[in-house]
């Protein structure tokens, strides 16, 4: 059974579109807002000052006391970081933040691979012997480490728990807890990522020493000067982008594209072979944040924040070139890894199940997430790829799709039978798991049970979203700029049109893209499908997305497409 992909055009207010009109945006650019649901035109603000202000997140002021005193009493502190992107940038947000307000702080990144995700008592034990602190600050994780918040306590470390995760129902006895998803936070940005959490930690600690007298207004530390590196963990964790994101995402590509960023943020851009005067979230997701993640999948996240901590521009480049290179094998063990999963499935039939579940005791830890979330486009449904973890142990790492809580699932799971799953954690469309390497057949149809009874076979039906036609005078590149100035990311989906078009002319490139030839109203346009092949009829229905395509100096619009079907 094929998978079934449809194209469906997103609804809209046609009022809601008329007030954002009136208020002086584009009319297109009006139902586009409309239809993610924009109801006001101070929703697209991206000033500093529209940022939700940090005393509204529950214990940030608290968090704020207890840091400004442990400054002042000059208290020794160790940020422990997460081995991902976020967790990168959360992680040198912290040190040169906390830095610049006269901190005595230095970092730990656990090796992913020894020690697992969070604050465990294995990684407390390691940072009380290598960096002996009073004060541990974690970034990006922490909500769940009940036991590593336990050792802590028993060594005399106090503990400040910043992070981003679902807790679960119990949390950590930390002495300060800053996390916009636990109990009781009213905050009104509940999907900033976790370097986002600190930079508001940072925030309250600079208002608190205003009111302590060490700073004034005019020589506060300009924390402004870290939006960079929170633009790039924010794109790259994938978190939505509500309103109170895309200000953090603008702030920092606005530094970007005016070369205001730091030496290890120029420096991947460089190898990456990404303009950062037109710097765009897509180059933050897909070109820069990648090259970061590759050095906490393959080897040691501590080279990735090195990178982001100098300012030398010749070490940071010759780390960006490391990390590039990591990336490279990165890339070329997933394809293998990919290669094995799509064979395997061969004989299992995917389209049959709910849910895929899949173990090879050859595949990295460090890549199974990239390969889950590939199968889970491919495929259409919740995914979850598991490697050898030691000790029997299996590790796991998920992605789902739309209507389908992946964590939520894992918490059933766990509750139907409590002794399947070790540990688990992670968001809606991301988790991760650890269990036994004898449970995994158990595990794989307990979880496929809650994929049968949770999803519909239309929810198992990719729908391609679209905003429907595009007016004949938006085909130009100056509309292709307008569209430029926006944010567009997870949650705030960049705009995808649809229309029937004449197929004029088609031919394969390098035996993998189909370049095209359309027509519509006596226009005609240039077109790429990559990664397909298959012809298409002679008139078709083509989502596509706008591009402005530089060749021999000359600019021209040039439609990607997305799909396509026969009408």
């Amino acid at each position: 059974m094929p998978l079934m992909t449809h194209i469906a055009t997103r609804p809209y207010s046609i009022r809601n579109a008329e007030m954002l009109r009136q208020s002086g945006i584009h009319p297109v650019l009006a139902r586009i807002f409309a239809a993610r649901g924009l109801t006001n035109p101070a929703e697209l603000a991206s000033e500093l000052k529209s940022l939700a202000p940090p005393s509204g997140m529950l214990h940030t002021e608290a968090a704020a006391v207890f840091l400004a005193d442990s400054i002042a009493a000059g208290k020794k502190m160790t940020v422990v970081a997460d081995y991902d992107c976020d967790g990168a940038t959360a992680c040198a947000v912290a040190l040169r933040g906390l830095r610049m307000m006269g901190a005595n702080v230095d970092y730990i990144v656990p090796n992913r691979f020894e020690y697992g995700y969070g604050l465990t008592p294995e990684i407390v034990e390691l940072t009380a012997t290598q960096c002996a602190p009073d004060i541990i600050v974690t970034v990006d994780n922490g909500i769940a480490s009940i036991e590593g918040v336990d050792e802590a306590n028993r060594r005399g470390i106090e503990v400040v728990v910043t992070d981003h995760h679902l807790p679960a129902e119990r949390l950590p006895r930390a002495r300060v807890i800053v996390n916009p998803n636990q109990p009781d936070c009213g905050f009104p940005s509940k999907n900033l990522a976790g370097v986002g959490v600190m930079f508001y930690v940072l925030l309250a600690l600079r208002a608190e020493l205003r009111r302590r007298g060490v700073y004034t207004a005019e020589n506060q530390p300009r924390l402004d000067a870290l939006l960079d590196l929170v633009a790039l963990g924010t794109v790259a964790d994938v978190v939505r982008l509500d309103a109170n994101n895309r200000v953090l995402v603008a702030q920092g590509l606005k530094r970007i594209r005016a070369g205001r960023m730091h030496a290890g943020l120029s420096a991947l851009f460089r190898v990456a072979g990404r303009e950062p005067m037109r710097a765009t979230p897509f180059d933050l997701g897909f070109a820069v944040g990648p090259r970061l993640n590759a050095a906490g999948r393959l080897a040691d996240m501590s080279l990735g924040i090195t990178c982001l901590l100098t300012d030398d521009p010749d070490q940071a480049f010759a780390i960006a070139q490391q990390l590039d290179a990591i990336n490279r094998e990165r890339r070329a063990i997933e394809s293998d890894m990919q290669d094995a999963a799509l064979l395997a499935l061969d004989s299992v039939s995917p389209q049959s199940r709910h849910t895929i579940c899949m173990f090879d005791a050859s595949w990295h830890q460090g890549v199974i997430g990239i390969v889950a979330s590939r199968l889970k486009d491919k495929f259409y449904r919740p995914t979850i790829t598991f490697a050898p973890g030691g000790d029997g142990l299996i590790k796991g790492s998920g992605r789902s799709i739309g209507g389908f809580h992946l964590r939520d699932a894992l918490d059933l799971v766990s509750k139907r039978a409590p002794d399947m799953i070790l540990r688990f954690g992670g968001h809606a469309m991301a988790a991760g798991l650890t269990i036994r390497a004898e449970s995994f057949e158990g595990f794989s149809q307990a979880f496929e049970d809650v994929g049968s009874e949770w999803l519909t076979s239309a929810q198992l039906e990719r729908t391609v979203e679209t905003d429907g036609p595009l007016e004949d005078a938006c085909y130009t590149t100056q509309f292709i700029s307008l569209l430029e100035t926006q944010v567009w990311g997870q949650g705030f989906a960049a705009p995808l049109f649809c229309d029937e078009f004449q197929v004029l002319n088609q031919r394969v490139l390098k035996d993998r893209h189909l370049k095209l030839v359309l027509q519509k109203n006596g226009r005609r346009l240039d077109a790429i499908w990559f990664n397909h092949v298959d012809a298409l009829p002679g008139r078709a229905r083509v989502a596509f997305r706008l591009d402005a395509n530089e060749y021999n100096g000359n600019t021209t619009v040039q439609l990607m497409v997305e799909h396509a079907e026969a009408v």
